[in-house]
């Protein structure tokens, strides 16, 4: 459920006033996705524990001097990743060519439109992947989809995983993402492309081996 301006500012005013509940809110509202995008930079889940567990110790002595200048979530988020960080992500590339060197291809390239075209990286006319199916099976066959997906999602690369999992799991915009990783606006277009064709893919070869 969306949470309205009017809504996080009476949690953060509750917060400072030292309201347990609000702070037991706060934790039950972002917890899940803080452990997904933690452990997509440390190389455990216990680690990943011990960082969302330093991000809101680092809340409840910060949040006297929160001045409102971004969402709750956004300044959250921007403690947990730097937290992240400094507990052993690899060094990460600026550069869009580095970060293609880097990703890897994980799908044909042949399926997207040349450097030149004017729409560069598009999917080719020909190659635009097809809706995926409506049947009465739907139900049954979305689980299967979503198990399939999640699974080829903790097979990305570090860095496409964490952008795939902001923007498609956590519903962050492409610009607190590039704040929050502190990438350009094509570093981060790169990554969330390549690691949604990645899931994309492995989702329509499912279905075309599906009787």
């Amino acid at each position: 459920m969306t949470k309205t301006a009017g809504d996080e500012d009476a949690l953060v005013a509750a917060l400072k006033g030292g309201d347990e509940s609000a702070f037991v809110e706060l934790v039950d509202r972002h917890t899940p996705a803080m452990l997904r995008v933690a452990r997509g930079y440390v190389p455990s889940r216990e680690i990943a524990e011990e960082v969302v567990q330093e991000t809101w110790i680092a809340l409840l002595k910060g949040i006297g001097s929160f001045e409102g200048r971004s969402s709750v979530r956004t300044w959250l988020f921007t403690v947990l990743v730097n937290i992240a960080k400094r507990r052993g992500m690899r060094e990460r590339r600026d550069a869009d060519v580095a970060v293609m060197a880097f990703t890897g291809g994980t799908v044909d390239p042949a399926r997207f439109r040349d450097a030149d075209d004017r729409f560069p990286g598009h999917w080719r006319p020909d190659e635009v992947p097809s809706p995926f199916p409506d049947t009465p099976e739907g139900s049954v066959l979305g689980d299967e989809l979503i198990t399939l997906a999640r699974r080829e999602l903790d097979t990305l690369p570090e860095r496409q995983r964490v952008v795939v999992m902001m923007r498609d799991m956590l519903g962050l915009d492409s610009a607190e993402v590039c704040e929050l990783l502190e990438i350009s606006v094509a570093n981060q277009r790169v990554l969330l492309h390549r690691g949604r064709a990645a899931v994309r893919q492995v989702l329509e070869d499912y279905l075309r081996e599906t009787p």
